[in-house]
C-alpha cells in the first residue's frame, strides 16, 4: 500500500502537464479546459497503479482475503481516489456494480471479470483523456462501453489457472507420496500466482483493447454520449436490477418489482 500511495503521489504531479501552445484542443473537449498530449511517465504511472490494484482485487476475488475489495464499486472508487478522478472512479464501480450481480464466481461457475472491467475502465478513463480536455462523465462512459465486451476474457483466464491449479494439486499428492510434505506449502502459493497472473492478463487485454479502439473513436464518441450521459447512467442500474429480478425464484416478483418501483417514483414525486 505505501507503494501504491507513492505512485499516487507521483501521478498527482505529473497530472500537472505544461501548456502546449503547439497543440489545439480536439473537438469535443471542454471549452477552456488544458490539452496536452500524452506523457510517457504519466502512461507508465498510471499503468503501474492500475496493475498493482488489478492484482490484489482480482485476489481478492477468490483467492485470498475476499473482503469485498474485488466489488467493482470498491475497486474502481479505489483507483479513481489513488489516479486523482475520484468522481470518475465512482461512477464506473457504481455503474458496473450490479451488471454481474447474480453472477458470482463460486464453485465451478466463471463468471466474467466485472473487477477488472471497473479497474481497466477507471484507467481508461485516464489515459484516454489525461489532460481533462473533456468532460469526464462521457469518457468515463464511454470507457466502461469499452472495457464490458473485453472483460469476457477474464473467463477463459480464470479457467486457465484452475486448470493449472488442478495439475499442482496432483503433484502435491505425489509430493506426499514421496514424503515431501515441504513442497506443499510451495505448490500452494504458486496456485496464488495463477490467479494473480489470470487478473494481471485480463487487465492488459482490457487496457490494451480499449486503448486500441477508443482512441480514434474517442474525438466522436465523447459528443455522442454528452447528451445521453443522464439516460446511461439510469440504464445500468435498472439493467442490474432487471438481471438480478430474472435470477430470483420468488413468486410474483414481477408484481413485488412493479410495486417498488412505482412506490420509489411516488415517493420521489412527493419530495
Amino acid at each position: 500500500m505505501t507503494m501504491t500511495l507513492s505512485i499516487c503521489v507521483a501521478w498527482r504531479k505529473s497530472r500537472e502537464c505544461r501548456s502546449c501552445p503547439s497543440a489545439s484542443p480536439p473537438t469535443g473537449s471542454v471549452p477552456g479546459a488544458s490539452w496536452c498530449r500524452r506523457e510517457p511517465e504519466v502512461t507508465w504511472t498510471v499503468l503501474l497503479s492500475g496493475g498493482l490494484i488489478a492484482i490484489v482485487a482480482g485476489l481478492d476475488r477468490t483467492a485470498l482475503l475476499q473482503i469485498m475489495l474485488s466489488r467493482p464499486l470498491v475497486a474502481g472508487s479505489l483507483l479513481g481516489w489513488l489516479l486523482g478522478v475520484p468522481e470518475s472512479g465512482l461512477l464506473i464501480g457504481a455503474l458496473c456494480e450490479l451488471l454481474w450481480l447474480a453472477r458470482m464466481p463460486v464453485g465451478a461457475a466463471i463468471p466474467p471479470d466485472d473487477t477488472q472491467v471497473a479497474v481497466g475502465a477507471t484507467c481508461l478513463t485516464v489515459l484516454l483523456n489525461p489532460a481533462g480536455g473533456f468532460a469526464p462523465e462521457p469518457v468515463a462512459l464511454f470507457a466502461l462501453l469499452l472495457a464490458m465486451p473485453l472483460g469476457k476474457v477474464g473467463q477463459g483466464f480464470d479457467r486457465l489457472a484452475r486448470n493449472c491449479n488442478s495439475r499442482l494439486l496432483r503433484r502435491a499428492e505425489r509430493a506426499v507420496a514421496d514424503g515431501r510434505e515441504e513442497r506443499i506449502e510451495r505448490l500452494h502459493l504458486r496456485g496464488v500466482l495463477h490467479f494473480a497472473g489470470a487478473a494481471l492478463a485480463t487487465f492488459v487485454v482490457v487496457v490494451a483493447g480499449g486503448m486500441l479502439i477508443g482512441m480514434p473513436l474517442l474525438p466522436r464518441a465523447v459528443p455522442l454520449l454528452q447528451p445521453l450521459t443522464g439516460e446511461l447512467e439510469l440504464l445500468f442500474p435498472l439493467v442490474g436490477a432487471a438481471v438480478i429480478l430474472a435470477t430470483l425464484h420468488v413468486s410474483r416478483a414481477l408484481t413485488l418489482f412493479s410495486t417498488s418501483f412505482v412506490t420509489v417514483l411516488l415517493t420521489i414525486w412527493l419530495l
